[in-house]
């Protein structure tokens, strides 16, 4: 029983030291997305392609499909223009911890447990890019899956800098109904494997 007020003393203080954390994170990031409509492009994008993938007339689904084009091209340009400016972000506050829970300050705690986000925005919007021109010549289906799964890795490091890894798999899961071993076996081996390199992964999950 004695142990136990200085041991809730302790969880509330860690609790309010990472609530501060990851508040300071929002903020950062929410500047700095808050300049693009990158959110909106995604949601009309993933909305669009479903859309497409349901509608039975060749012919219309070809028009569906080419609908597309604009919001892919100004969703790439945005997003590497974010991802520009977000590489000026000093360095100290762009460490994101690679530790299975969060941990108030553990990116400060464990420097060589974590990894720049920084460089893996940089990987997003190149994957994002590539599958935008498609070089690959990949059809309709195939490029929207693709683009689908750059984008939804993208929206797994958003939620991975400003909160953890667990909470950014939950709500891929609850948002798009996929999980992120799925997704990252389904974006392109180019960017699959500089993302494992930046987080210092051997092998991706």
């Amino acid at each position: 029983m004695e142990l136990f007020f200085p041991l809730i003393l302790i969880a509330v203080g860690a609790f309010w030291l990472k609530s501060r954390d990851q508040a300071v994170r929002i903020a950062l990031l929410g500047q700095h997305l808050s300049q693009y409509r990158i959110e909106k492009l995604m949601e009309t994008l993933t909305e669009g392609y479903l859309r497409a993938l349901g509608e039975k007339d060749p012919v219309r689904r070809a028009q569906v499909w080419d609908l597309f084009a604009t919001p892919e091209k100004t969703l790439s340009d945005q997003f590497n223009r974010f991802a520009a400016g977000f590489a000026g972000v000093d360095g100290a506050q762009a460490r994101v911890s690679t530790l299975p829970i969060a941990l108030p300050y553990a990116d400060k705690l464990f420097p060589s447990a974590t990894f720049d986000v920084r460089k893996v925005f940089a990987i997003h919007a190149q994957g994002i890019m590539k599958a935008v021109e498609n070089s690959q010549s990949r059809t309709p289906k195939d490029r929207a899956y693709t683009l689908s799964a750059e984008l939804f890795l993208m929206q797994h490091t958003c939620h991975w800098f400003c909160k953890s890894r667990a909470v950014a798999s939950v709500r891929l899961q609850a948002r798009h109904k996929t999980t992120y071993a799925q997704v990252l076996a389904s974006v392109a081996p180019e960017t699959r494997l500089a993302y494992a390199a930046a987080l210092g992964m051997r092998m991706v999950p």
